[in-house]
């Protein structure tokens, strides 16, 4: 499905209830789809998006996560992490932005190294007391990732759609996406 060059204005509610305004008419939106609340590749994925979130806020962008999980069960597994994170259980936003479903999302050999740390790091963090990812979690385990950046008057500027559990943007990636900016 392609995606329009520019969506349409509204207000996604996070899982802390806060209201965030996409596109925001003060940065960039790095739009995130990930998979399911407790996914080991996107913990590993999110820990190093917030391990450089200075940068990323320093080049005008604010994150928002999207999660194809309910807001109960994202709560369990994302409480160190400060970022903007929507539940979409029903999966309105990923049907709206083609983000999909597939068994090549763990069936890719390129995810798993990624798989196998994520899953070691939640093996880790359990004698920490952090929960381990649910044996059938909601909406299940073969989602893809996927990254959009808005601009504030709502132009998608860049997009990728994930291969595989472990096919996003690094945090490298998304700041070679943000346009120049022209100089005083």
């Amino acid at each position: 499905m392609p995606l329009p060059s520019a969506i349409p204005s509204r207000t996604l509610t996070t899982i802390a209830g806060a209201q965030v305004p996409v596109p925001d008419p003060n940065s960039l939106i790095h739009l995130q789809f990930r998979r399911f609340a407790g996914c080991p590749v996107c913990n590993l994925h999110l820990r190093s998006i917030v391990a450089r979130q200075p940068e990323i806020t320093a080049a005008g962008i604010r994150e928002v996560v999207v999660f194809h999980s309910s807001a109960a069960e994202l709560r369990k597994y994302t409480e160190d992490f400060p970022l903007d994170l929507i539940a979409d259980p029903t999966r309105t936003l990923y049907r709206e932005f083609g983000v999909e479903s597939t068994p090549r999302a763990l069936l890719n050999p390129r995810a798993w190294p990624t798989i196998i740390r994520g899953v070691a790091t939640a093996l880790a963090g359990r004698r920490h007391g952090k929960p381990l990812p649910a044996a059938l979690p909601e909406g299940g385990r073969l989602g893809l990732p996927a990254d959009f950046l808005i601009a504030p008057d709502g132009r998608v500027l860049a997009a990728k759609h994930g291969t595989h559990a472990d096919d996003q943007w690094s945090v490298d990636e998304l700041l070679a996406q943000v346009p120049a900016q022209p100089r005083a």
